[in-house]
């Protein structure tokens, strides 16, 4: 479990290394109860049982992420979080892809300070 987290602009690095590190627990503990996000599909999941399915599948699949901070935007204990990305993981046929693209995430202050995600949308605009 991590510390509370008193700065949003930390949490894409956070996510990274935890990723990284293939630690789907950590990675859920970045997110605020109820959360959702757009898979890189284009399919909205929400709760902690879909989004562990989808970081262990990262996981399984050996992803590789590296997220550069671009902005974060604070207002009203909420934050927009833009980030630019690359992933590296294993494609169908066994070769290594790396896709990249800009995120707009959310995340807001609970009671105790700390900042959690409550939106992740990896595609961004599109």
């Amino acid at each position: 479990m991590f510390p509370v987290i008193t700065d949003p602009a930390i949490l894409p690095i956070l996510f990274q290394d935890a990723l990284n590190a293939g630690d789907v627990d950590g990675v859920l503990a970045l997110f605020a109860p109820g959360a959702g996000m757009r898979t890189a599909a284009g399919e909205h999941i929400a709760g902690t049982e879909a989004l562990r399915a989808e970081i262990g599948g990262t996981v399984a699949a050996r992803g590789r992420l590296t997220n550069v901070q671009r902005h974060t935007l604070v207002g009203a204990g909420t934050a927009l979080l833009v980030t630019d990305w690359t992933m590296e993981i294993d494609g169908p046929g066994g070769g290594r892809l790396a896709p990249t693209g800009t995120t707009a995430n959310i995340a807001r202050r609970d009671a105790d300070g700390g900042w959690r995600f409550t939106v992740l949308n990896p595609l961004g605009t599109a």
